[in-house]
């Protein structure tokens, strides 16, 4: 059960909604998540958070889809079923295939297991990883 409604429109803030509408045109859609409209209940707190987005979403030295890819793993590690979802869906628009999250999913849960197995047996880094060390091309 939800905390809080999505806001309609009309209900929001002037603040809230100037956020929407950069929202919907940035994302050229009239379409809000309703995560959005749950933010619209603290108008600051949505706008940070979208700013936020933006900047970290945006172009960089990232491709599009691997940022997708990224943020589902998070989302799947955290639990976060709304943001698998949504960010499923924008990865799919950006060319995710069904055998591309297959082993996604699988590299989370390797990922998920040897960090537990290093965090369990308190595994100590190896010299060559070390930042005093230097960089390594080899893993």
């Amino acid at each position: 059960m939800p905390l809080l409604k999505p806001l309609a429109d009309h209900e929001m803030s002037p603040e809230a909604r100037s956020v929407l509408d950069d929202i919907r045109a940035t994302r050229r859609t009239d379409y809000v998540n309703d995560i959005w409209r749950v933010l619209a209940h603290d108008p600051r707190q949505l706008r940070i958070t979208w700013e936020n987005v933006k900047q970290v979403m945006g172009p960089g030295a990232l491709d599009p889809l691997v940022k997708e890819l990224v943020y589902i793993a998070v989302s799947a590690l955290n639990n976060c079923g709304y943001c698998l979802h949504t960010h499923a869906a924008a990865a799919r628009a950006k060319g995710m295939t069904d055998a591309m999250l297959h082993e996604l999913m699988q590299v989370v849960t390797l990922a998920s297991q040897t960090n537990r197995l290093a965090i369990g047996y308190q595994v100590e880094l190896d010299a060559r990883y070390r930042p005093e060390a230097g960089r390594k091309e080899e893993t």
